[in-house]
């Protein structure tokens, strides 16, 4: 309760937005849905939060079946929108394109497989997910329904092993997993001028400290460091917008949209390794990204009010 009533407060100031935390009794994808369900009609949009996977994906799903509102699952869509702001920033400061890039993603639960999903939306073509038994290929047999698609989106040249074995090369690591999972040695063997999203909170997947010097852009989701990646950069705008807007849903064109506009809310000649998204009190962030995100929903078809 405390976290969402945190952020309630995070939708007002940022979004002038009223929200009210609801705490429910049950774990069951049945029951959330079907109360989320009844108590639609007297909310203009349902943000889910601290929902674990696979079951987030199936009551995500649903909802976004069942109701003309929308949903957003904030674990999943806010980390994912605002990591692929970062990293269209990071890739300007390192000269290299997203659609060249290898990525290895640690960590395939909610926001692991949004990340990859938002990531694969805006060009990237090449990304290898992990989880604790390594990496994520077609060939192994002990995947859930969700991980199975995300076989089937991901690793495209069928890689596997553990994630030691999977970072020689990459151009880009994004950590949504745990603590500890990266060592110096494993920042050497990426590809040159390497970027670094330790995002696992509040103890990365490696430090900054034991970084320093083997990558070119770090980021991680704490406030003590630079380049913060907090979802609060995202759903306050992305919320103002649907309201306006009447959207039905939140499209995938949608949210690519926020994080363009969260990209390029850090001035160009400001711009630079330890500075590569807006601070998470910046207010002037959420009206750019309101305002990109309601002209997706138009493009996309999905606004009532234009």
């Amino acid at each position: 309760m405390p976290v969402m009533e945190g952020k309630a407060v995070l939708f007002k100031e940022f979004g002038g937005i009223d929200a009210w935390p609801i705490c429910l009794a049950t774990t069951d994808v049945d029951e959330i849905v079907e109360t989320v369900v009844r108590l639609a009609p007297s909310f203009g949009g349902i943000n889910l939060e601290d929902i674990s996977a696979p079951r987030c994906f199936e009551i995500e799903d649903q909802l976004r079946r069942r109701l003309d509102i929308p949903v957003f699952h904030d674990d999943q869509h806010g980390t994912a929108v605002v990591t692929l702001a970062a990293l269209e920033n990071a890739l300007k400061i390192v000269g290299k394109s997203l659609a060249n890039l290898r990525i290895v993603i640690a960590g395939a639960g909610a926001a692991g497989v949004a990340i990859a999903k938002i990531l694969l939306a805006a060009g990237a073509t090449n990304i290898v997910a992990c989880d604790r038994k390594g990496a994520i290929h077609r060939g192994r047999d002990d995947l859930n329904a969700a991980k199975r698609l995300f076989s089937e989106i991901t690793n495209p040249d069928q890689i596997v092993g553990p994630l030691g074995d999977v970072m020689p090369g990459a151009d880009v690591f994004i950590g949504v997993s745990g603590p500890g999972l990266l060592v110096a040695d494993d920042l050497r063997k990426m590809a040159t001028d390497p970027i670094v999203f330790a995002m696992a909170n509040p103890d990365p997947e490696i430090r900054p400290e034991d970084a320093k010097g083997l990558v070119s852009v770090m980021a991680t989701g704490r406030s003590d460091y630079p380049n913060q990646i907090n979802n609060v950069l995202a759903f306050p705008g992305i919320f103002r917008a649907a309201l306006d807007a009447g959207a039905t849903t939140i499209t995938e064109g949608m949210k690519v949209a926020a994080a363009e506009a969260i990209a390029s809310s850090v001035p160009e000649a400001e711009l630079s390794a330890d500075f590569i998204v807006p601070s998470v009190f910046d207010t002037s962030v959420a009206p750019v990204v309101a305002a990109a995100v309601a002209a997706a929903a138009v493009a996309d078809g999905v606004a009532r009010v234009r």
